[in-house]
């Protein structure tokens, strides 16, 4: 994740977070698979409307985060 960050967006830092939100990875972590998550997407915090009938994220932000996804996964398969 480093690497790709620094790749797209040269001086944001990598900062673990804990999500406040529920998730469907936890029936992994109860038969002892540990989960992680990552987005790659960068949103308003003022604009979000997360889970509401206003939720969005701009077109370029999420072709962006896309793109993240892809690489890391491009590069999690390859090692």
């Amino acid at each position: 994740m480093d690497e790709i960050t620094a790749e797209m967006w040269p001086g944001v830092p990598v900062v673990p977070t804990m999500g406040v939100s529920t998730t469907d990875s936890r029936r992994f972590r109860a038969a002892g698979i540990p989960m992680y998550g990552v987005s790659g997407l960068f949103v308003d915090p003022e604009k979000t409307g997360v889970h509401g009938l206003n939720e969005n994220i701009g077109v370029a932000e999420l072709l962006k985060g896309r793109e993240f996804l892809y690489r890391l996964i491009r590069k999690l398969a390859s090692e």
